[in-house]
């Protein structure tokens, strides 16, 4: 593998929520740095949960943005800088190959027709075929980004995993490709919490400009 594609944990899910949120969200695109914390930290469609840091995520932006892979935009008129990826420059890549991409950057390990049942607005799959076409080209990029793991016993059809963290393996323990461990149910709280303290500090302040 190319090391200029060796990326820690944190740094692959600040690409993947970058990708997700360019689609489901334009119009707040790109990103804050509150935002994308927010969007690496949330607790729906990411596997495992993580509770990045905004000085995690910061690391994470320099070396991605160091990578060519992220921008960092000032918008007119503003003091608060926003990030954009860059994958449609650097690597080529939009539509389903984009999507497909993102979707095993948040998720992990996941068979062709979990892609498409969970692709959901980030990109509207028209069938498996069309899943399986966009991993095969990501998987015969050089160095690829993707492969397919052998398929293992139980299970009906192989998964692909990323290759953004070197060669995938399939794991005997609940671990992403990176090799950071499911965070489980404490993990989930911990996010929980910080979003329910971020929703009162939210109130507080409304309720502050409303009393003024």
């Amino acid at each position: 593998m190319d090391d200029r594609y060796q990326f820690d944990p944190a740094e692959v899910r600040v690409l993947g929520a970058l990708i997700e949120k360019q689609a489901l969200t334009p119009d707040a695109y790109p990103l804050t740095l509150n935002s994308l914390v927010s969007a690496c930290n949330q607790l729906t469609s990411r596997e495992p949960v993580m509770t990045l840091t905004e000085s995690r995520v910061s690391a994470a932006l320099d070396a991605l943005i160091s990578a060519k892979l992220v921008a960092e935009r000032l918008p007119a008129g503003s003091r608060v800088a926003k990030y954009e990826h860059r994958l449609g420059w650097e690597w080529k890549l939009e539509g389903a190959r984009l999507a497909a991409l993102a979707l095993l950057l948040l998720r992990g390990a996941q068979t062709a027709a979990e892609i498409k049942g969970r692709a959901g607005r980030v990109y509207p799959f028209s069938g498996v075929d069309e899943v399986e076409t966009a991993l095969a080209a990501l998987a015969d990029k050089y160095p690829p980004l993707v492969a397919k793991l052998e398929r293992q016993p139980g299970e009906r059809e192989a998964r692909w995993a990323h290759c953004l963290c070197g060669e995938p393996v399939a794991a005997a323990v609940i671990t992403d490709e990176c090799g950071a461990i499911e965070v489980g149910l404490a993990g989930r709280v911990a996010a929980l919490e910080a979003e329910v303290a971020a929703l009162k500090s939210r109130l507080a302040e409304l309720e502050a400009q409303l009393g003024a």
